[in-house]
């Protein structure tokens, strides 16, 4: 019995290697919008698209970070100016890829802008901090996508969403997590509904990576800011042992931050150019051993796995 299943989950994997290593065809041919294209994951994977000959239309938040991708790139990558919250930027950004793509349609969108910060314990932070960051990777995401659907439907192409392990488990406070709950959602509900007109939608969950939006010392200046911002009755509360050993819990996690970025732009590699793509990718040792393990765990037991021992707010029972 146990060789039949060997032989089984042989064969299983065995199909599945063969099915992810077929390419779809005329990819010199396909254009693919990417979002937050200044640093990070877009840069990088612009630049890697742009190698396999794609014709990449790399979208960044400022002109230095656009002058920065196009000195690294073939004359085949094109650049623009793009802000995410903004409905204006929004419409201006798909009216110049329909001038670029045509009929042909645009194959793949990459909805990679993000940002983390502010991030702290939710009680230090205010409403503006959430809809700071929200606006960003779950409105804006929302809204790009919605605009850019059209161009993607008549290529019977691809929308890549760049979530996060913090999109099935929550291990710090701020609109991040939120955030990242939200596009699992959005993308979820998108998938089935685009299937139907041959559009494939991925996830993208990368663990913790080296990235300009966690760095360490803006991670440890949102976490100042706040405290500084906390009422006197909030301050007393938590203590001011808990905020030191928060800030330095909180530093030490971004510390083990993974800097090989490309097994995350690997990722949207292969969900753009593999003929048939996944519809999660999860990038990093630390969300396939750890966070989503935890994830599948009662939640009472992901919580004492999660809770700190050694932080204790001086108001705690």
């Amino acid at each position: 019995m146990w060789l039949y299943l060997a032989v089984l989950v042989g064969l299983y994997l065995l199909h599945r290697w063969h099915r992810e290593r077929q390419r779809v065809p005329n990819l010199a041919e396909k254009y693919v919008l990417i979002t937050g294209c200044d640093s990070g994951f877009g840069n990088l994977l612009a630049r890697q698209l742009d190698a396999r000959g794609l014709r990449v239309l790399a979208a960044c938040l400022t002109e230095a970070g656009a002058v920065r991708l196009r000195a690294a790139a073939s004359s085949r990558l094109q650049t623009i100016i793009l802000d995410v919250t903004s409905s204006e930027s929004i419409a201006a950004a798909v009216a110049w890829v329909e001038e670029r793509v045509g009929d042909r349609g645009l194959w793949g969108l990459v909805n990679n802008a993000g940002i983390a910060i502010p991030a702290a314990p939710n009680e230090w932070l205010r409403k503006e901090d959430f809809v700071r960051v929200l606006n960003v990777n779950l409105v804006g995401l929302v809204e790009v996508t919605l605009s850019f659907l059209p161009l993607v439907r008549r290529a019977r192409g691809r929308v890549v969403n760049v979530s996060s392990a913090a999109g099935r488990i929550v291990f710090f406070g701020g609109g991040y997590c939120p955030s990242k709950y939200g596009v699992e959602a959005f993308s979820d509900s998108l998938r089935r509904e685009l299937r139907d007109f041959g559009v494939r939608v991925s996830i993208i969950e990368p663990g913790c990576f080296r990235t300009p939006i966690v760095d360490s010392e803006a991670a440890r200046d949102s976490v100042v800011h706040a405290w500084s911002r906390c009422s006197d009755e909030v301050r007393q509360a938590y203590g001011q042992s808990y905020f030191s050993a928060y800030n330095n819990e909180f530093l030490q996690l971004l510390s083990t931050a993974n800097s090989n970025l490309s097994l995350v732009t690997s990722a949207m590699e292969h969900a753009l150019t593999a003929e048939h793509p996944r519809t999660r990718y999860s990038c990093g040792l630390d969300v396939k051993l750890h966070y989503i393990p935890l994830s599948y765990l009662p939640t009472s037991w992901a919580d004492r796995l999660l809770i700190s021992n050694s932080i204790k707010p001086a108001g705690s029972v």
